[in-house]
C-alpha cells in the first residue's frame, strides 16, 4: 500500500508486528491511527455543514478496536433525522472520499437512531455490529440517545436478532461443509476461526443485556488464547499479502513458520486445529442454546425427546446428560453406553457431560488401554442409524483415542498432497459420515450403493476399517498401508475382536486402494484388469465390503472429487468383477464371432475383441451410421450427453500420425476435461475413437450451438484445415502452485498388466494441452494409443495409456526412447 497517506500507513505497524508478532498491540495501534484520520477528516468535512445531529460510530471490528492491517474500516454515520442526512449528501462524500484517498476501505451506513432499532431481516449485519458502536465525534447527545435505546431493544428483539445470527451463521459453516479441519483454512470464516469467536462475544452480550446497559463480559482464558493465536496468523496473512487475505495456504504455513521459527508447519498446524475446535464447540453451544431457549416450537420437540431417558442418561434441551456421573469412576464402560445412545437416538452430549468425561478423561484412558472385551459393544453401536455422530462424539471428547490410542499420531495430522482438504482425522470421519448418508440416497448410482450396504451383514465392522484405514499416515517414513494394518492388529487383540471380522477388517485396510488405483491406471475392460481384481477380493461379500471402502474413502478426499462419472465408474467395476467372480471359466473368452446381417459383421471385422465388450449393440449401430456418414468426406463427428458427462465419437479413413492427439488438442481449446478416451480401427482402415470428457464450464450446455461448433471444428482439424497448436495458444495460461506444490514429472511402463499392450503412466503438473502434447510424442514415437484413461488430483495429472507398437507391445529401447521424450514434454511442453 505505498499510496497510503502516511498518517494512515500501516507499514510501521507491520514492521513491529513482524518483529515480535504481538497482534493485540498491532491491532490496537492500527485503530488508533484510523481513529485519528476519522476524527480529523469529520472535523474538516462532515461537521461544518452541520454542527449538531451528527455523530460518527465506529462499528464492528473497527468498533471492539479489533482493526487488521488491511480490514474494512466500518463506519456509521447517525444522523438526527433523514432531512439532516439528505442535506449533508455532499459533506458526507467529501468525508468519505478523504478516507478513500487515504488508502482505507470504507464501508459506511447512514442511519437515524429510529433505523439503528428495528430489525433487518435483509441486513443482519447492520444490527450485529451495533453490538460493537463505539462513539467517535461529534453530537453526544445524539449517540447518547441511541445507547439509551439500544439496551431495550436488543432485550425486546433478542430472539429474532439470535434468529438470525444463526442463519448466518449455518449458512457460513454449510459452505465450509461444517469443519474447521481444512488444510488450507481460511482463518477468519471457517468454522472455529476469528468469525465464530465473535459469535460467541455477540451472543454473550445478547443473553447478559439489561434494560439499562449493554453488557461486554471477557470470554473464558482458553478463548482469548485461542483468539491471540488466531489473531497473529490473520495478522501476518495480512501483511504478507499486502491486502485483506484470510486463507493459510500451504506456502503461507511455511513462510510464518519460518518467521518465527516455529519448526515443522504441519507440526504447529495441530495447534491452529486445537485452538479452532476450542472455539467452534464454544460456538456451537452458545448457539444451540440460545435457539433452544429462542423457540417455542423446539421446546414442544425437545420435551417429546426427553422421554428417551434411560436409568444411565437424561435428556435435557436436546441433549444427554450423565444421572450418576460419579458411575464413570466404577464402571468405565458407561460411556460407551452413553455413545450408543447417542448412535440410536442421534442425540448430543451436554456440555456438562463433555465436561465430566474431560475430567476423568486420564482414568478412562487408563482402563480402556488394557485389554477388555468391548467389541460386543462397539460392534452394536457402529452398526445402529446415528453411529457417525457417535464417533465424531467421541472424537471431540478425546474417547476415541481414549479407546484406540492407534489413532492420536493422526488427530489433526495434515498430509500434504494437494488433493485432500482435511487433515487425516477428519477425513476418516468424513468417509464414515458420507458411507451412512447412502442410506438415504434416491437417486442412481448412489441408491445402488445404499442398497449395497444395507446388503452388508456386518456394517460395523467396515465402520472399523474406515477409523483404521489411514491410521498409518501417523507413522513417517513408512508405507502408510502397512502401519495401517500394524495398528489395527493391536487394537483388534485389546477390544476382543473375533477372527471373522479380523480378517475382513484385515483385508479391507490393506486392499483400501486396490480399486481407486484400478479405475485410475487400468483399462476396466481388459479381461486382465478383471481377473486381476477378482484374486485380489477373492468373495463377492469382500468385493462389497471394499466397494463401499473405496466409495467413501474417495468421497471425504474433498466434497468435489466423487463425481457423477467417478460413481459410475465404480459401480460399473463393481458390477463386471462380481461377473468376473461368479461366472463359469469356460466362459472367461469372449469368441469373436458376432451375428447380424452382413454388413454388420463387415463393419466388425478387424475390430479388436475389446469393441464388443465396451459396446451394446445400439451403439453398435450408432457407429455405422456414422461410419456411413463419414463416406462423403471422408470424416463423421457426432457428439452426444451422457448422464454425468458429454461423449465425442468420430469415425475417419483419413489415418495419419497425431489424429488422436490433434482431437485432443481441440477438445481443449475448448475447455473440455477428458475423462477417458479409446482408440479403434478395422481392418478396412476405418478409424473410430471415443472422448468422454467434462464440461466443467457448462459451456455446451448453456449456449447449445458450441455443440455444432465443437463438432465442425474437430472435422477441420481431422482434415487438416486447422492447426491444433493455434487453437491452444488461446487458451488462458494456468496459474502455477506454490514451489512446495509443484509435481515432479515421472514416466512408468508396465508390460505385464495387459495381455495386449504395454501400459504407461505419467504423472505431470497439469496444464491446459497436456494430453495433446503427450498423444503427440508418442504418435512421432510410431506408437499407437488403444486407450488413455484421465484422472486430475488438484494441479496433479495422472495419465494412463494403453498402447501398441505396430500391434504388439513396446520393446525395451522404444519404452526408453519413449520415455525420455514424454518426460520432456512435462517438464518443457511439447
Amino acid at each position: 500500500m505505498e499510496n497510503l497517506h502516511s498518517s494512515v500507513s500501516p507499514a510501521p505497524i507491520q514492521q513491529a508486528f513482524l518483529a515480535t508478532g504481538d497482534s493485540v498491540t498491532a491491532l490496537a495501534e492500527r485503530t488508533m491511527q484510523v481513529d485519528r484520520l476519522v476524527n480529523d477528516s469529520a472535523s474538516s468535512l462532515l461537521f461544518p455543514a452541520a454542527p449538531a445531529g451528527i455523530a460518527v460510530l465506529a462499528v464492528g471490528g473497527y468498533g471492539r478496536r479489533q482493526l487488521f492491517p488491511y480490514s474494512d474500516v466500518d463506519v456509521l454515520l447517525l444522523f438526527e433525522s433523514e432531512r439532516l442526512a439528505m442535506s449533508s449528501k455532499e459533506s458526507i462524500s467529501a468525508f468519505l472520499q478523504r478516507l478513500w484517498d487515504s488508502g482505507m476501505r470504507v464501508s459506511h451506513s447512514v442511519r437515524t437512531p429510529a433505523e439503528c432499532t428495528e430489525v433487518h431481516d435483509r441486513n443482519i449485519e447492520l444490527n450485529v455490529s451495533l453490538l460493537d458502536q463505539r462513539f467517535l465525534a461529534g453530537d453526544r447527545a445524539l449517540y447518547a440517545k441511541l445507547v439509551e435505546k439500544l439496551p431495550r431493544f436488543i432485550t425486546a428483539n433478542r430472539d429474532a436478532l439470535i434468529r438470525n445470527l444463526a442463519q448466518l451463521t449455518r449458512e457460513r459453516h454449510t459452505k465450509f461443509a461444517n469443519t474447521f479441519y481444512h488444510l488450507e483454512p481460511n482463518v477468519k470464516e471457517t468454522p472455529g476461526g476469528l468469525r465464530d469467536y465473535q459469535l460467541i462475544c455477540w451472543l454473550t452480550q445478547m443473553r447478559e443485556t439489561e434494560a439499562t446497559r449493554l453488557g461486554v463480559a471477557d470470554p473464558p482464558p482458553e478463548l482469548q488464547q485461542a483468539f491471540r493465536f488466531l489473531a497473529r496468523l490473520r495478522c501476518y496473512l495480512h501483511c504478507q499479502s499486502g491486502r485483506d487475505n484470510n486463507v493459510l495456504s500451504f506456502e503461507a504455513q511455511d513462510t510464518a513458520a519460518e518467521q518465527w521459527q516455529m519448526g515443522d508447519a504441519a507440526v504447529w498446524m495441530r495447534q491452529y486445529y486445537r485452538h479452532a475446535r476450542t472455539i467452534y464447540r464454544a460456538a456451537i453451544r452458545q448457539l444451540e442454546a440460545n435457539e433452544a431457549q429462542s423457540s417455542s416450537l423446539f421446546a414442544q420437540f425437545r420435551d417429546w425427546r426427553s422421554r428417551l431417558a434411560n436409568a444411565d442418561f437424561s435428556v435435557h434441551r436436546e441433549r444427554a446428560h450423565f444421572r450418576l456421573p460419579q458411575a464413570l469412576d466404577a464402571e468405565p464402560e458407561v460411556v460407551l453406553r452413553l455413545f450408543e445412545f447417542v448412535a440410536r437416538h442421534g442425540i448430543g452430549i451436554s456440555g456438562e457431560a463433555e465436561q465430566q468425561i474431560e475430567a476423568r478423561l486420564g482414568h478412562l484412558q487408563a482402563y480402556f488401554r488394557e485389554s477388555h472385551p468391548i467389541w460386543g459393544a462397539l460392534n452394536n453401536m457402529f452398526a445402529l442409524p446415528h453411529a457417525p455422530m457417535a464417533l465424531r462424539a467421541m472424537h471431540d471428547t478425546g474417547i476415541l483415542t481414549a479407546l484406540f490410542p492407534e489413532l492420536e499420531q493422526i488427530e489433526c495430522l495434515v498430509v500434504r498432497d494437494f488433493y485432500h482438504r482435511y487433515t487425516v482425522d477428519e477425513h476418516t470421519l468424513v468417509a464414515i459420515h458420507n458411507l451412512w448418508a447412502l442410506r438415504h440416497a434416491d437417486d442412481l448410482p448412489l441408491k445402488a450403493y445404499g442398497d449395497l450396504l444395507r446388503e452388508m451383514q456386518q456394517p460395523s465392522v467396515l465402520l472399523f476399517a474406515l477409523l483404521f484405514h489411514d491410521a498409518g499416515k501417523g507413522s513417517p517414513g513408512q508405507n502408510h498401508v502397512e502401519a495401517s494394518l500394524r495398528l489395527a492388529v493391536q487394537a483388534f487383540s485389546r477390544i476382543h475382536m473375533p477372527g471373522a471380522d479380523r480378517d475382513i477388517a484385515q483385508f479391507l485396510i490393506h486392499r483400501h486402494l486396490e480399486l481407486s488405483s484400478v479405475m485410475q491406471g487400468r483399462d476396466l475392460f481388459d479381461p486382465q484388469t478383471l481377473r486381476d481384481v477378482a484374486h485380489q477380493v477373492e468373495t463377492v461379500e469382500r468385493l462389497k465390503a471394499l466397494t463401499l471402502l473405496t466409495y467413501a474413502d474417495i468421497s471425504a478426499v474433498n466434497p468435489n472429487v466423487m463425481t457423477p462419472w467417478r460413481a459410475e465408474q465404480l459401480w460399473q467395476l463393481y458390477l463386471m468383477v462380481y461377473n468376473e467372480l461368479n461366472r463359469e471359466l469356460e466362459t472367461e473368452r469372449i469368441e469373436m464371432d458376432p451375428s447380424g446381417p452382413p454388413e454388420r459383421l463387415e463393419f466388425l471385422r478387424g475390430f479388436p475383441t475389446r469393441y464388443l465388450r465396451t459396446h451394446n449393440d445400439s451403439e453398435i449401430d450408432e457407429h455405422m451410421l456414422l461410419e456411413e456418414k463419414s463416406r462423403k468426406r471422408n470424416v463423421a463427428v457426432e457428439v452426444r450427453k451422457l448422464e454425468s458427462a458429454y461423449q465425442l465419437t468420430m469415425v475417419t479413413t483419413v489415418d495419419r500420425p497425431g489424429l488422436f492427439a490433434a482431437v485432443a488438442g481441440t477438445l481443449s481449446s475448448f475447455g473440455m476435461n477428458i475423462l477417458k478416451a479409446e482408440a479403434f480401427s478395422n481392418h478396412r482402415g476405418l478409424i473410430l475413437d471415443t472422448f468422454t470428457f467434462a464440461d466443467p464450464s457448462r459451456t455446451l450446455e448453456l449456449n447449445p450451438t458450441e455443440v455444432d461448433r465443437l463438432r465442425t471444428m474437430v472435422e477441420r482439424v481431422i482434415a487438416g484445415k486447422i492447426n491444433v497448436k493455434e487453437l491452444l495458444r488461446n487458451r488462458p495460461k494456468p496459474t502455477l502452485p506454490a514451489r512446495s506444490a509443484r509435481i515432479p514429472a515421472q514416466v512408468a511402463f508396465d508390460a505385464e498388466a495387459s495381455s495386449t499392450a504395454t501400459l504407461v503412466e505419467i504423472v505431470a503438473e497439469d496444464r491446459p494441452g497436456l494430453l495433446y502434447d503427450l498423444a503427440s510424442a508418442i504418435a512421432s514415437n510410431g506408437c499407437n494409443i488403444e486407450v488413455v484413461l484421465i484422472d486430475t488430483q488438484a494441479h496433479k495429472a495422472i495419465d494412463v495409456f494403453y498402447m501398441t507398437a505396430a500391434g504388439k507391445k513396446l520393446d525395451t529401447s522404444r519404452q526408453t526412447a519413449l520415455g525420455e521424450a514424454l518426460l520432456r514434454v512435462c517438464h518443457h511442453g511439447a
